[in-house]
């Protein structure tokens, strides 16, 4: 056949260690029908400051791959929720095999059509708590780029007419599809009248959705006549595709006629008549390359130059009988918030000789972001003492109303569901299945009551059941120890929870590395009690008569305190305002302080007398680059840097004035200056590179304490005139004047101590 090669790419995202399912990077293709073989490229580079990392760690990349919803992944291996499904996906690790760049390639040969989903992450690590714009950090980059190759004008077999067909010696097979409409019982492919070659060297394979592969539903004709291939309950609006293939070896042309024949679980007698103007003709879409582009209609097919077509009438067999399915109605709340409320329900009666059959529509693409939740309740005073069991069965695009064991374990040999069963013993069941794939799911309940040889049809006992289906954005939705946040890459939404206080899994229900209450209480104590620290710099701010300070240090004391009783992941929570409003509060008390305490350790005062400027000018600009970023290094180093080099400069015109070192004493240098300035750049280096999400309940006390602590040693003493020596009159004529040094100026405590100590110039 003629094959079209088409061409897709994503832009390169930046990957992130793996914490819960928020931490992933999701990506989402859509691969088209006909699709033979599908070619995923995974191009994965590092980058530093912009430029290739070729000094960054190699990291091991994981990449996920499921098809019609994301995966449901669990790397760290935590435990699910009680009643939840985990769906199953594919998964590919990448290695380096270049110092900046690996490539990998993932391979699917017939992928199921419609939308696939990649999700990729880095391993977790030791969750450092970085300072923004401190260092280049290393960034691992991924794009994934796909490329499939699509069959066109397949030969579409129309059920109830025989489809003749030559394969020439070149020719190893020929491809058909054919389309399964709503309420088919059972699909039966049947090769016919095979010529050119002994007892009909062929191969039949069909399967759903897709063209069959190796592993699919085979047959082969030489040991089978008739040759004939039944699937019963076929998937239904869908593609059935049937490859009939050669043996090897074979030489020569073989001939041979394929005909479908369809099984309407409303007429199980009889099968589908042929261009019958039903369901079949109305819900079939137009095929990709189907002869003339035609969907199935009342008037015969085009005959092709190289086969003919004509109906032929094929004895089936009694099929299943057809119960009917009663909609649900959708009641849509929110974003991933929809209830299915069931006519003339939620209570619904199961008699003993039939099943009852609810379907549940998941629009495409919009609900497989959320989770499906499914809850059955049993009447137990309905069952009049019998010993009767209700069982349910979840499948996806076609019902299961087996009467035999099928109910019970909910698997066919080509199907298999979720069993839910409920009993006058446990008379609750529940089922949750993340990410659930789009379309119809159908639910059967059948009653059965327990009998020494097993379960077996009831007999005059109709059950109630409570039935309630919705969808939610997460598991409940993640606890108390877990936060649901609503997700979206480019144009696709979903949901995940992310979780705190050491608690894991995918709801957020894993105890394993849980914070315990005291550990919990303990940290919020150390966080909030640390800024006690603050009560002696203020003591010593409002002894020295440094009140604007002072305020400053309370403000930042007050705030501090009550944002870290509010940033807790634990339940030991307390918050007096928006969390919001506590944390800006909170950074500009930090960055005041600093600034306030510079702008003290200047004394500017006696220089610049609106000195007060300085302080209105650094409180505005603080708030606006806060506002700008919170989190950027250049917010806590510009003011910082901007009042040191004030602060420098007072100095550095001071000891040019004096001729001295300013300040001029050793013991203000050795006990006060060089301590507080250690003690500050300690607490810069563990608040820089030693912190992580694991030590931050300590390591940030520590930090709170030593900002406090070194506040006190640098804050000067207090400014003090002198009484004994008033301002000496200048003398006329001589063009010069003697001054009197400032005790503030000596950096002294004691004013006893004044001297007449240098001449300034005029």
């Amino acid at each position: 056949g003629l094959f079209v090669t088409d061409y897709f790419t994503r832009t390169p995202r930046k990957l992130s260690p793996f914490r819960s399912f928020a931490s992933i990077e999701l990506f989402h293709f859509h691969i088209p029908e006909d699709t033979v073989i599908a070619v995923w490229n995974l191009i994965t580079f590092k980058e530093q400051g912009g430029t290739f990392g070729d000094q960054c760690p190699d990291r091991s990349i994981t990449v996920y791959f499921r098809s019609g919803a994301p995966s449901v992944i669990n790397p760290l291996h935590t435990h699910f929720p009680r009643d939840t499904a985990v769906p199953g996906s594919f998964a590919l690790t990448l290695t380096w095999t270049l110092p900046n760049r690996t490539t990998g390639v993932f391979n699917v040969t017939s992928p199921l059509p419609g939308d696939w989903f990649l999700a990729a992450h880095l391993p977790k690590d030791e969750g450092k708590i970085s300072v923004k714009g401190l260092y280049e950090e290393c960034q691992y980059l991924f794009q994934p780029q796909l490329i499939v190759q699509r069959l066109v004008n397949i030969a579409v077999l129309y059920p109830g007419y025989v489809t003749e067909q030559s394969m020439a010696p070149h020719n190893r097979s020929c491809l058909y599809k054919v389309f399964v409409p709503s309420y088919t019982s059972r699909v039966l492919v049947e090769v016919l009248q095979c010529r050119g070659a002994e007892s009909c060297p062929l191969w039949l394979r069909v399967r759903a959705k897709a063209p069959p592969l190796h592993n699919s539903t085979a047959l082969d004709c030489r040991e089978h006549t008739p040759c004939q291939l039944a699937l019963d309950l076929p998937f239904w609006q869908h593609w059935y595709y049937v490859l009939v293939e050669k043996h090897p070896g074979v030489p020569g042309t073989v001939s041979f006629q394929v005909t479908v024949q369809l099984t309407d679980c409303s007429r199980p007698s009889l099968a589908r008549p042929p261009f019958l103007p039903s369901s079949a003709s109305m819900n079939m879409p137009h095929s990709f390359g189907s002869a003339a582009g035609l969907v199935l209609g009342e008037n015969p097919p085009p005959v092709s130059p190289n086969s003919t077509k004509h109906p032929v009438h094929i004895a089936s067999p009694s099929g299943e009988q057809c119960w009917p399915i009663r909609p649900t109605l959708r009641n849509e709340l929110d974003t991933f918030s929809v209830h299915f409320y069931i006519f003339f329900g939620p209570n619904v009666s199961v008699p003993p000789d039939r099943p009852a059959v609810f379907v549940i529509n998941l629009l495409p693409v919009l609900d497989s972001g959320g989770v499906l939740n499914l809850e059955l309740r049993l009447n137990v005073s309905s069952l009049c003492g019998e010993n009767v069991t209700v069982f349910g069965c979840l499948n996806h695009e076609v019902p299961l109303t087996s009467g035999d064991n099928a109910s019970v374990t909910c698997e066919t040999e080509h199907l298999a569901g979720f069993l839910l069963s409920v009993n006058a013993t446990a008379s609750l069941s529940r089922l949750r299945i993340p990410y659930p794939q789009t379309g119809s799911w159908y639910l059967s309940l059948r009653s059965l009551c327990a009998t020494e040889h097993g379960f077996e049809p009831c007999t005059n006992v109709t059950a109630e059941v409570y039935l309630r289906a919705y969808l939610s954005p997460c598991i409940n939705d993640c606890g108390m120890y877990g936060q649901c946040k609503l997700l979206r890459t480019n144009n696709y939404l979903y949901a995940a929870c992310e979780c705190k206080a050491g608690w894991n899994g995918w709801g957020c229900t894993d105890n394993t590395e849980a914070f315990s209450y005291g550990f919990q209480l303990l940290s919020t104590l150390l966080l909030c009690l640390s800024n006690v620290m603050f009560v002696p710099p203020v003591a010593i701010a409002v002894r020295s008569h440094y009140l604007l300070e002072a305020a400053v240090y309370i403000f930042t004391m007050f705030f501090s305190t009550f944002y870290h009783a509010c940033d807790q992941p634990g339940i030991v929570v307390f918050c007096i305002m928006e969390y919001d409003v506590l944390q800006f509060c909170d950074f500009l008390g930090s960055l005041m302080s600093v600034w306030v305490t510079v702008i003290a350790m200047a004394r500017l005062q006696p220089v610049v007398k609106q000195a007060s400027v300085l302080y209105l000018l650094g409180a505005m600009l603080l708030s606006m680059a806060l506002q700008m970023d919170r989190h950027g290094l250049w917010n806590l180093l510009g003011p910082s840097l901007f009042a040191l080099g004030i602060m420098a400069i007072a100095w550095t015109a001071r000891t040019i004035q004096r001729r001295h070192c300013y300040p001029p004493t050793w013991k203000r240098w050795a006990f006060y200056l060089c301590p507080g300035a250690l003690i500050a750049a300690a607490a810069v280096l563990l608040y820089a590179f030693v912190e992580t999400e694991e030590n931050y309940f300590y390591i940030h006390s520590i930090w709170h304490l030593l900002i406090a602590g070194s506040v006190g040693f640098l804050l000067p003493p207090r400014a003090k005139s002198s009484r004994r020596l008033g301002p000496l009159p200048r003398r006329k004529g001589c063009g010069y004047q003697l001054c009197v040094n400032e005790q503030e100026e000596l950096g002294l405590v004691d004013p006893a101590v004044a001297s007449i100590n240098s001449i300034c110039t005029s």
